[in-house]
């Protein structure tokens, strides 16, 4: 086994808790999370302790990824009823401090977006040519049926496999 100096691995995973399991399936599988990881109720109280309820109740969940390697996935959890997820305002508009985007690579904004707004996207302006340095880009930000925030960038989702800045500093 190599050993690692770094105090921290790669983002293995982002995690959503959403209102219904089954409309954000639909929603991140559109986007191209097509492959289960795992799938199942997480059972054992410790689940409900780790997140800091103090009730336990079975979480459904679903944890998807685009073919590779086992990093960069999406849990999707649905919460219980009985942990108030239904009386939580969802998000809409412009990102908030303290709110967190999931970036994804897509190769064609004008291709997902309307299949997306079909899906629940609950904010979904136009998208805007980015640009920063000598990158210039199309990229948009919008809100899943929970009001999760995502930016979609235009860009070969190949581009991920990149080792080394896609740009001068």
């Amino acid at each position: 086994m190599q050993t690692s100096h770094a105090s921290v691995s790669a983002l293995i995973r982002a995690t959503i808790f959403v209102r219904d399991l089954n409309v954000a399936l639909r929603f991140y599988r559109a986007l191209g999370m097509s492959e289960s990881y795992y799938e199942g109720d997480l059972e054992h109280p410790s689940a409900s302790a780790v997140l800091g309820f103090e009730q336990h109740y079975p979480y459904p969940i679903k944890i998807l990824k685009v073919a590779g390697p086992n990093f960069g996935m999406l849990g999707l959890f649905q919460l219980a009823p009985e942990h108030n997820a239904q009386q939580v305002p969802i998000a809409t508009g412009a990102a908030r401090v303290g709110e967190v985007a999931l970036v994804f690579y897509v190769p064609n904004l004008d291709d997902i977006l309307p299949r997306l707004k079909q899906l629940g996207a609950a904010w979904l302006p136009k998208p805007e040519q980015f640009e920063m340095g000598s990158i210039s880009q199309r990229e948009v930000c919008i809100r899943d049926a929970d009001g999760t925030l995502l930016n979609l960038v235009e860009r070969d989702p190949n581009m991920q496999n990149l080792r080394t800045p896609e740009m001068e500093f």
